[in-house]
């Protein structure tokens, strides 16, 4: 078929992004009996249980795992691998430590580790149980422009899609948050992040740690079997470093400068790395359009907030359309959205600058502020109702 041939696509709504939180934002906002599509690059890999673990994995808070069985999405990724976590523990100075259990408030769980992919393939496994839902994959935008009533988006292929709302879910570089003119304050910190896959001689743990160092946390994550995900946050320079050496040798640094409780016998799998950003929009929404997730905020992945601030998102969006359409208002007006954007901006933004406290105070090696934020997560473990608030709110509840 020519261009000049091929049909214009017409849909209530354009999500531009197909990963977690795209996806999460289609079949929600297709519940509601919209008609939407989704335009993404890349579909995600299937799922083989012989598969290596991949090394982009995320904390699933509670919350999360409700929207996701909202969605339809929870028992899909049931059958797929993931390990449920019932501890946090958190310290600098042996004998100061903060230590949280689901246990305290009589929950069964905190929350789920589980491989990006395949929160994002659960999620498109229910696209076919909806037929007012579009996938265009592999697709790519050419160009976007303004109509009287909407948005009208060119792909690559030269086929057009017409809409009343494009929601942008496209990551930290987001497309349409540029096209918008949205504009984003934040900084580059000096640190990177690695990721290192190990397979380990114990069984599956239920309890994720962290301990604060000068030069940044040292953590673990559970993973499925006898499987863990290591975080080591350094010096962008000493994290290039340690990304060029082979496996062996870069056990032989973990096993120097990782805290004693990881147990010595374990073997590198794999290994990434990545530059830590933080990056907020000064609005999340313009006319026809609205943006969430990463597009419109990047957050030290110091407590693995990320994706459960992107799922919030994706809940409160969800709530307002919903709310709009009950009372037979304009969902895609203005006034609806900025309600959407004060719902999430003001949380968002706390979380953010909580990390970045966390963030500047651990790296702080003055020893009376040292000895001041020791006393203070040794006071956080005393049991109590603080302590619970702040249980709850790890598990976004």
């Amino acid at each position: 078929m020519s261009q000049n041939q091929r049909k214009t696509l017409v849909k209530d709504v354009v999500v531009l992004g197909g990963g977690m939180v795209g996806a999460a934002t289609a079949l929600g906002l297709a519940q509601l009996g919209l008609s939407v599509a989704v335009v993404e690059a890349y579909g995600p890999k299937a799922y083989d249980s012989e598969q290596e673990l991949d090394l982009r994995v995320s904390a699933i808070s509670v919350a999360s795992e409700q929207l996701l069985e909202r969605l339809g999405a929870l028992s899909a990724l049931g059958e797929m691998r993931q390990v449920a976590y019932k501890g946090l523990e958190t310290w600098e100075m042996e004998g100061c430590i903060t230590q949280f259990h689901s246990d305290q408030i009589g929950a069964s769980h905190l929350g789920h580790i589980v491989e990006n992919r395949l929160v994002q393939l659960a999620l498109w496994q229910q696209f076919d149980r909806h037929d007012n839902l579009s996938l265009l994959c592999p697709a790519k935008v050419s160009q976007f422009a303004r109509m009287e009533d909407g948005i009208r988006l060119t792909l690559e292929d030269g086929s057009e899609i017409e809409t009343r709302l494009l929601v942008g879910a496209d990551g930290a570089n987001s497309q349409v948050r540029q096209w918008a003119g949205i504009g984003v304050t934040g900084w580059d910190y000096a640190q990177s992040a690695m990721l290192i896959n190990i397979a380990t001689e114990q069984e599956e743990q239920d309890v994720t740690w962290q301990q604060f160092t000068p030069k940044g946390p040292r953590s673990l994550l559970p993973l499925p079997g006898k499987h863990a995900s290591l975080v080591w946050y350094d010096d962008a320079s000493r994290i290039a470093q340690l990304q060029s050496l082979s496996n062996q040798a870069l056990y032989e640094q973990i096993d120097a400068h990782f805290p004693k409780r990881l147990e010595r016998e374990f073997k590198v799998l794999s290994k990434g790395s990545f530059k830590l950003t933080r990056r907020h929009a000064q609005r999340y929404f313009d006319d026809h359009l609205v943006i969430l997730g990463d597009a419109a905020h990047t957050i030290n992945p110091l407590a693995g907030q990320g994706v459960n601030l992107g799922f919030k998102d994706v809940s409160a969006l969800i709530d307002t359309f919903a709310d709009a359409i009950a009372n037979h208002k304009c969902w895609w007006d203005n006034e609806v959205l900025k309600s959407y954007q004060a719902k999430r901006y003001t949380d968002n933004q706390l979380m953010m600058t909580t990390m970045d406290l966390f963030y500047a105070g651990f790296s702080n090696e003055l020893l009376p502020l040292k000895l001041l934020r020791n006393g203070a997560l040794k006071l956080a473990n005393i049991d109590g109702p603080i302590k619970q608030k702040v249980l709850k709110y790890a598990m976004g509840l």
